[in-house]
């Protein structure tokens, strides 16, 4: 099994669903990131996603886009992504990774050398933000061929067949976003059919399904688990933190520290 499936595994047997923080690789800079994600790690984040800064992020609200404006304007770009990746992997060998990122940085150098970069630095699984399900093919073979677990997002209008690609192809985990739009904090009105749309992605026997958009509060995990997903992930409030902390790393990691037990504790 993937280090997802033995996680989702671990975790069902507990009764017990899975908080995954976002952040975005190298921002505020190479070494103050890597704290940042020993900080996820020991306080229970249950599995990584993670960032690579890119100049015209797709999904990104103002708060992310600033996190990817810090990482490239201190030199940071896919090369030390890879190289502080691997630093994260040499130290945490279980903990199960995602990378969420835009095609572009696929494209080039080339899907095949991407994603063996990937398998060599210990990633799980990317989830390409601009490749709709309808066009997973053009991936689909070189992810698999290097052990790459594709991840799809479902949107808030996905029809059956949507949902019957996404089944298909995903693997990892199922990104369910709560509501159109941009990512974002502040924006807590989720979309009123993902009680349907949990249902009809568990009936295509879909990857495991974790809810992202707007999770910043605790009972937002609660009702996520509720709504049937098997865990949350929560980006925008997680890079707020940093944002608000630039100019003091031990407050940043206090204050990142508390929000992670609050959250996780929420699973349970």
């Amino acid at each position: 099994m993937s280090r997802f499936d033995t996680l989702f595994h671990k975790l069902k047997a507990k009764n017990e669903g899975a908080f995954v923080p976002f952040v975005t690789l190298c921002d505020p800079d190479f070494e103050r990131s890597f704290e940042i994600i020993e900080t996820l790690i020991a306080n229970g984040a249950d599995a990584l996603e993670l960032g690579f800064p890119f100049s015209d992020p797709l999904l990104d609200g103002p708060v992310i886009q600033a996190a990817n404006k810090r990482a490239l304007d201190a030199g940071h770009s896919t090369e030390s992504c890879f190289n502080l990746m691997v630093k994260i992997r040499e130290k945490y060998p279980d903990i199960p990774i995602g990378l969420l990122l835009c095609a572009n940085l696929v494209f080039v150098p080339s899907a095949a050398e991407f994603f063996a970069r990937c398998a060599k630095t210990g990633v799980d699984a990317v989830l390409i933000a601009d490749l709709p399900v309808a066009y997973a093919q053009e991936f689909a073979d070189e992810a698999k061929e290097h052990g790459i677990q594709l991840v799809f997002i479902c949107p808030p209008n996905a029809d059956s067949i949507t949902i019957n690609k996404i089944a298909i192809f995903t693997g990892g985990y199922t990104y369910l976003v709560s509501r159109a739009g941009v990512t974002s904090a502040e924006n807590q009105q989720h979309a009123s059919n993902l009680a349907n749309l949990v249902d009809l992605l568990k009936r295509s026997d879909a990857a495991p399904i974790l809810q992202g958009f707007g999770i910043a509060k605790p009972e937002q995990v609660k009702e996520a688990l509720n709504l049937g997903c098997d865990g949350a992930i929560s980006g925008s409030a997680i890079v707020k933190i940093i944002e608000k902390n630039l100019e003091n790393q031990t407050a940043l990691l206090t204050e990142l520290g508390q929000f992670i037990r609050e959250m996780k504790a929420a699973t349970r």
